[in-house]
């Protein structure tokens, strides 16, 4: 067991959009023999199409709209690489998949440096003290300077940058790396145009300026979250990302021991124990389920072993389980602590949930959702359609693509869908259509805040002007206010009513 675990790397990739996310994933597939031929994001008209972003309206907009996960061996590592939504509205579905990873690769566009969405899912992975490496994309168009980069990573991020590699050039002129650790020069293309000296030279003196800056690596600050190792390259080109490899086998942790609910830690050789952090429908359309995407966190996980979902006490058998490779269908046998294991038809499965073998209980911490800051009224456009309506409603809000509201007056006749911002709302109305056949229309609710409360505070709230109530699936109420304006100052006016952030 101690040879699997310590082999296991279960990585995640944040960035910004268009930064090369989707195609740095690609890359490290295709190098380690995972796929034939790369699929680049711009370009999948004319050529591949990409593994992570198998959903319609991904492959239409070349944008990531849900995660995803593959896995790829080496001959040192079992790596469960966890590819992320790269748009803000989908920030929720990035932190339950930043909650399965043990470290993260940030990516960052050479042109462009530190953008908004890399910022925000950064401040996520600090929250959580996350080992980052970062990997600086597109040396092969005309790049900042690469010491305003890392000074840029140090003042804005406030992490040490430790450069690995070098770019000697950038744009056409980038021709080469050098090996800093190794004090090696490395040709991108073997036999190409080399540097002329005077590149050379600066290259160097600029690499040596900026390790020596960072003092060298030190693995405990990067374990800490507080240096990151960097190297530099060009994902489409597969210029770097054999470095960026090497990174993730040799110094990103293997897995650690996870909190439970009651504080204690669960040693990684206990009985088997997992917990459910993302949910997806409708990944094949040939096969029309609900996957759940579960890592595992202690012991040994084998297809068709029963086990326990925590929350309901319910027993459950195990009888497929899946290989994560975008919307393929491998099936395995068994797993290890770090592993992320496919387990289609998980109808009874939700987000959060902990499974753990008969006799071993055990639960993991809730995985947060967040503020919504837009809601709208979902209305079936075509009422002969109302099952396909129910399904569609059920299957999308269970896998958090939209969360659910109801009016307790009305019931599930009128649902109610609060999101994060427009973009959830399209996909949400293209995957009801695409999917299940149903045309919505989204009436949007004059309302950008909300807060939940007490049901004794129930009644002085229906006393206030400008304010609904809605219940969320759980039963508990939420309250709904035109701006955060009037819910601060009902917190000023109203202290006794409870009104607390909706982040649980």
């Amino acid at each position: 067991m101690l040879r699997e675990i310590t082999r296991r790397r279960t990585i995640a990739v944040i960035s910004h959009p268009d930064a090369g996310k989707t195609t740095l994933t690609e890359r490290l597939l295709a190098e380690t023999g995972v796929i034939a031929k790369a699929g680049q994001v711009n370009a999948k008209r004319e050529g591949a199409t990409t593994t992570t972003d198998w959903m319609s309206l991904e492959r239409d907009r070349g944008i990531s709209v849900t995660s995803s996960a593959v896995r790829i061996e080496t001959e040192t590592a079992t790596i469960n690489l966890l590819d992320t939504p790269d748009h803000g509205d989908f920030s929720e579905d990035t932190y339950r998949v930043l909650s399965a990873g043990d470290a993260a690769i940030m990516l960052l566009d050479a042109p462009k440096g530190i953008e908004p969405q890399t910022r925000r899912l950064f401040e996520v992975c600090r929250a959580r003290n996350t080992p980052i490496i970062t990997f600086i994309n597109k040396f092969d168009r005309p790049a900042r300077d690469p010491l305003e980069i890392l000074h840029e990573i140090e003042t804005e991020l406030n992490l040490v940058a430790c450069p690995f590699t070098w770019p000697v050039g950038d744009g056409d002129r980038f021709r080469a790396l050098i090996d800093l650790p190794a004090v090696e020069r490395r040709m991108l293309v073997p036999g190409g145009i080399e540097p002329n000296d005077n590149e050379w030279d600066a290259a160097e003196a600029g690499g040596e300026l900026a390790w020596e800056a960072a003092g060298g690596f030190d693995r405990d600050a990067f374990l800490a979250g507080t240096s990151t190792p960097v190297v530099f390259g060009a994902a489409a080109k597969g210029w770097g990302t054999d470095d960026l490899l090497k990174l993730v086998e040799t110094i990103a942790p293997p897995p650690a021991p996870l909190t439970t609910v009651t504080g204690d830690k669960r040693p990684l050789d206990a009985p088997f124990a997992g917990f459910v952090f993302k949910l997806q429908s409708n990944m094949d359309p040939r096969h029309r389920d609900v996957s759940a995407f579960l890592r595992v966190c202690s012991g040994h996980f084998e297809r068709g072993m029963k086990v326990i979902i925590s929350r309901t006490g319910s027993p459950m058998v195990l009888k497929q389980a899946q290989e994560p490779f975008g919307r393929e269908r491998n099936t395995i046998e068994d797993a290890w602590p770090g592993d992320v294991v496919v387990l289609p038809n998980s109808t009874s499965i939700r987000i959060g949930d902990t499974l753990h073998a008969p006799g071993s209980s055990v639960a993991f911490p809730h995985i947060k959702s967040f503020a919504p800051g837009m809601f709208a009224e979902i209305v079936n456009r075509d009422i002969a359609r109302r099952k396909q309506f129910q399904k569609g409603i059920d299957q999308l809000t269970g896998e958090g693509v939209v969360q659910l509201l109801v009016d307790p007056r009305v019931g599930i006749q009128r649902p109610i869908a609060p999101a994060a911002g427009e973009l959830q709302f399209e996909v949400f109305s293209h995957r009801m259509k695409d999917e299940f056949g149903v045309e919505v229309r989204l009436d949007r609710l004059p309302y950008d805040s909300s807060a939940q409360t007490r049901a004794e505070d129930l009644p002085t709230i229906k006393t206030w002007h400008g304010v609904a109530v809605y219940e969320r699936t759980d039963g508990s109420p939420l309250v709904l206010f035109g701006s955060s304006w009037a819910l601060d100052g009902r917190r000023r006016t109203d202290p006794e009513v409870m009104l607390e952030d909706v982040l649980s």
